[in-house]
């Protein structure tokens, strides 16, 4: 392998690493925001408390924040007019999905999943906060 390929593929590794330590770092922010808002409220409140106070402490760390955003369903080649809405996309690259419910089910997941493959995103987190124990409640999905 010559000097210029060699440093082509490093510099390659390089953008990848990079990239992989952007979205740790974000989602580094969105569990401490998300344990900040846990400890404020505690459970047993409805998703949209939870989506506005984590939207507030996402802020509060200079995060982009997008809330409820449209997700387009193409079939083949055709446009489908129902869309999708998730809860927050994080600096245009991690999905976070809230849920207030007795325990995380398959489909949650698998709801999570679909919204990043139908935004070509890598990275989604699922959080449940009605709950005792906030850290194995909140799931990393990836794509």
């Amino acid at each position: 392998m010559s000097t210029a390929a060699l440093q082509s593929n490093l510099s390659q590794i390089a953008q990848i690493t990079q990239i992989f330590m952007t979205l740790n770092e974000i989602t580094y922010q969105i569990r401490g925001a998300i344990y900040d808002v846990y400890n404020e409220l505690g459970p047993g409140l409805l998703e949209s408390v939870y989506e506005e106070a984590l939207v507030y402490e996402l802020q509060k760390r200079n995060l982009i924040v997008e809330r409820q955003k449209v997700v387009p369903i193409r079939y083949k080649d055709v446009l489908l007019k129902t869309e999708l809405r998730l809860d927050l996309l994080v600096e245009d690259e991690v999905i976070v999905e809230l849920k207030s419910v007795k325990e995380l089910l398959d489909v949650h997941f698998k709801q999570t999943l679909t919204y990043c493959r139908l935004l070509d995103k890598r990275l989604g987190i699922l959080v449940n906060f009605n709950t005792d124990c906030i850290k194995d409640n909140i799931r990393r999905v990836a794509n």
